[in-house]
């Protein structure tokens, strides 16, 4: 989950283009999302060039990030440097930013784009770059999981008194909406670059369970090492009116704030609009569950050598 600070630096069936106002009117854009890992990657052209395989991360706030292969490849300017964080908030590393003449996904060409120069490890998952979400500020983005599908659009999200299209809020460049925990009601970052449905250790602990914590995996952010230890909730976790039935989720003992990574975004089709400030999830069944097989526990807790659960802030 990467961020930024200062605007400078800066399991369903779904008809996407039912997510505009007004569908039949308005021009979209798509491309096919190969999903590893359960994390959503597209190809791309860099400079006219490629294409490259990028991961779609709706937890970094940043514009882009590259790896320095990729900027070796393409002779990619240098820009000055960003200081990368994570939300441990403790610490981080300045890294070179270079400057993108143009970045072409599913047909649609950003001009001027700043990248962070970060290696970027997912494993089979491997890629050359990062597409940031305040990389798509201008367009109706949708990740339809289901369909393996990336859409570009232009138009609206309306309200629907908060069934499907929730409000979310996003202060550091990342979308954060309302999810309920039985009676509680927390603030959660929808991060298609993290892993499962993570909750703070803090959190937890006024939490009931059905099954007993048990240690998953160690994971590494850029500041610091923890172990993820994984449960299954006593209670239902919604969002709007999906229904997660007394999910497993992981215990996070090192980020404050609750992660609704790649593992339960599977179920949607996720519509974001960021001049309105709303989501639109749309899922086949109402009723939905995540539980802790082998295969599950794999997907959720293979981290990454240098993971994309970190901060982008600006140097000077």
């Amino acid at each position: 989950m990467l961020k930024t600070s200062a605007p400078v630096l800066a399991s369903a069936l779904i008809v996407v283009v039912a997510c505009v106002s007004a569908p039949s009117q308005q021009p979209f854009h798509s491309a096919p999302l190969d999903i590893t890992h359960s994390r959503p990657y597209v190809m791309v052209l860099v400079n006219g060039k490629g294409p490259f395989r990028f991961v779609v991360d709706t937890g970094t706030g940043g514009q882009a990030f590259v790896t320095s292969e990729l900027v070796d490849e393409l002779g990619l300017p240098e820009a000055g440097q960003i200081h990368l964080n994570d939300p441990s908030g403790q610490g981080g590393r300045k890294v070179p930013m270079v400057l993108i003449q143009s970045i072409e996904v599913a047909g649609v060409q950003f001009a001027g784009v700043k990248a962070a120069v970060h290696n970027l490890d997912f494993g089979d998952g491997s890629c050359q770059g990062l597409l940031g979400f305040v990389l798509f500020r201008n367009y109706l983005l949708t990740l339809d999981y289901p369909k393996r599908q990336m859409v570009l659009a232009q138009g609206n999200l309306a309200p629907d008194g908060g069934r499907s299209v929730l409000p979310f809020r996003m202060p550091d460049g990342i979308p954060i909406v309302s999810v309920a925990i039985g009676r509680k009601t927390i603030d959660a970052q929808l991060d298609s670059g993290g892993a499962g449905l993570s909750l703070p250790q803090e959190l937890t602990s006024r939490l009931k369970f059905s099954s007993s914590s048990a240690s998953l995996s160690n994971a590494q952010s850029l500041s610091t090492r923890f172990m993820i230890k994984g449960a299954t909730l006593a209670t239902d976790i919604r969002v709007g009116s999906y229904i997660f039935k007394r999910p497993f989720v992981e215990i996070n003992p090192a980020f404050p704030i609750a992660n609704f990574g790649s593992v339960p975004m599977q179920n949607f089709a996720l519509t974001f609009d960021q001049t309105n400030l709303l989501i639109r999830f749309e899922a086949q069944r109402r009723v939905l569950h995540l539980s802790a097989t082998p295969g599950a526990i794999r997907l959720i807790n293979a981290p990454p050598a240098q993971p994309p659960d970190s901060t982008l802030v600006p140097v000077g």
